[in-house]
C-alpha cells in the first residue's frame, strides 16, 4: 500500500490526482492542504478520509473544523500548517500541486523527512533547484516528475545515462495566441487567455502558457531535474499536445512519450512508478489524430520565454526574481490591472533591476521573493 498526502488538493492537479487514486486500490490518501475551498475540502475529506488535513486560510480552517467535526479527520490551520501534511509519518509521497513558491518550504521540508516527492511544482526547482536537488540527495529521496512534459522525458530516458544523451526536447502546445503578433495581443483579454486549445489547467498556468513562461519554467525544471545543461535543452511547438516530450541520444535517435492531452496519465505513472499498471485513462488513437505538427516557438512575440531561458542561465536568485515577477503579473492581469503584454514588461523590469545573489541559500531565496513581489506591486497595481 503507497500512503500518499496532496498538497493543493482542491485544485486542477489535485482533484485530478485524487480522480486517479480512486482507480488505484493500492493507493491511500493518508493527507491533503487546502486554500481556502472548503466546501470541496469537505467533500474531499468525506469522501477519502484523510487522516489530516491543512488549511492555509485559518478563518476557512476554523469553519472546516465545525463542518467535519463528524469525522476522524484532524483540521490544522495557518500557512505554516502545510508542512505537517507533507512531513506525516505515515506517508511515502507526497504529491506536490500547490500553485507558485508557497509549495517549496513544504516539499523542502517533505524532503528532509525523507519522503518522496511526485512534483507537480516548477516554481519549487525554478527558484530552489540546486538546494531542493542536493537535499533530494542527501536525504535518498526520489523527485518524480508529475509535469507531463518531464514525465515524458523520464519515461524516455529509462535507464540511459546522461552521457548518452544529446539532447531534451520539450515540446509546447503554443498556448491561446499562438500565431499572433505582439500587435494583435494589445488587447487580449482574460478570457481570450484562458482559452487553451488543449489542456484543461487552472487560471495560473493556463496564462503561463499563453505568454510561453510556462515553457521557460519548464526548461529551468529540466535543468535540475535530469542535470541537462541549457544548451541542450530546446522547445519545439507541437499544438497537438500528443507527444509530450522527446529525448536525442548520441547515435541522434530519438525517443518521445506520446498520448492525449490529459494530466491524469503523468499523474497515474508518478504514483505507480516503477510498475505500470493498468488505468481508466482514454486510449491514443493515432489515425483519428491524423498528423502531428511542430514548429519554432517566436522568441519575439513571447518573450517570457527568453527572459526564463536567460534567468536560469544567469543562476542566483535570478530565476526567484523570475518567479516572483511573474506571479504578481499574472494575478494583476487577472484582475484586469493590467495588460497581457505588461506580464513581459514587468517580469523584464524585475530582472534588470534585481542584484544577483550567485550563491543563494533558503532565506535568501525566500527574502528575494518578498522583495520582488513587493516591488512589484508597488510599482504596478496602481497603474
Amino acid at each position: 500500500m503507497k500512503k500518499i498526502a496532496i498538497l493543493g488538493s482542491t485544485g486542477s492537479i489535485g482533484t485530478q490526482t485524487l480522480e486517479v487514486c480512486e482507480n488505484l486500490p493500492n493507493v491511500q490518501v493518508m493527507g491533503l492542504s487546502v486554500n481556502k475551498n472548503i466546501k470541496l475540502a469537505e467533500e474531499q475529506i468525506r469522501k477519502y478520509k484523510p487522516k489530516l488535513v491543512s488549511v492555509a486560510d485559518e478563518e476557512c480552517g476554523k469553519l472546516l473544523k465545525v463542518a467535519v467535526a463528524d469525522t476522524d479527520t484532524k483540521i490544522v490551520c495557518g500557512k505554516e500548517s502545510v508542512s505537517q501534511v507533507s512531513t506525516m509519518a505515515e506517508i511515502d509521497t507526497v504529491v506536490t500541486s500547490i500553485v507558485g513558491i508557497a509549495g517549496l518550504v513544504p516539499t523542502m521540508d517533505a524532503i528532509k523527512n525523507g519522503v518522496n516527492i511526485a512534483l507537480a511544482n516548477k516554481e519549487t526547482l525554478v527558484t530552489a533547484g540546486n538546494i531542493v536537488t542536493d537535499s533530494a540527495k542527501e536525504h535518498n529521496v526520489s523527485i518524480l516528475p508529475v509535469d507531463s512534459e518531464h514525465s515524458a522525458i523520464f519515461q524516455c530516458i529509462g535507464n540511459h545515462t546522461n552521457s548518452q544523451i544529446n539532447r531534451l526536447i520539450i515540446t509546447a502546445s503554443g498556448g491561446s495566441f499562438y500565431g499572433k503578433t505582439h500587435d494583435e495581443l494589445k488587447n487580449a483579454t482574460v478570457n481570450d487567455a484562458l482559452n487553451h486549445p488543449n489542456w484543461s489547467m487552472g487560471q495560473k498556468i493556463t496564462i503561463d502558457s499563453a505568454t510561453l513562461m510556462n515553457k521557460g519554467l519548464e526548461v529551468i525544471e529540466a535543468h535540475w531535474l535530469f542535470n541537462m545543461d541549457y544548451e541542450n535543452i530546446d522547445v519545439v511547438v507541437h499544438r497537438e499536445s500528443i507527444v509530450h516530450s522527446l529525448v536525442e541520444f548520441k547515435d541522434k535517435s530519438i525517443l518521445a512519450q506520446m498520448g492525449l492531452p490529459d494530466m491524469k496519465l503523468p499523474i497515474h505513472y508518478a504514483l505507480c512508478y516503477p510498475d505500470r499498471v493498468p488505468s481508466a485513462i482514454k486510449q491514443l488513437n493515432l489515425a483519428d489524430i491524423g498528423k502531428l505538427t511542430f514548429a519554432k516557438p517566436d522568441y519575439d512575440t513571447f518573450k517570457c520565454l527568453k527572459l526564463a531561458i536567460e534567468a536560469g542561465k544567469t543562476g542566483g536568485t535570478a530565476p526567484t526574481v523570475l518567479n516572483g515577477a511573474n506571479e504578481v503579473a499574472v494575478e494583476l492581469f487577472l484582475k484586469g490591472k493590467i495588460k497581457f503584454n505588461n506580464i513581459a514588461e514587468i517580469v523584464s523590469d524585475a530582472l534588470l533591476n534585481h542584484k544577483n545573489i550567485l550563491n543563494p541559500n533558503l532565506s535568501d531565496i525566500i527574502e528575494t521573493d518578498q522583495e520582488t513581489r513587493k516591488e512589484v506591486y508597488a510599482k504596478w497595481k496602481q497603474q
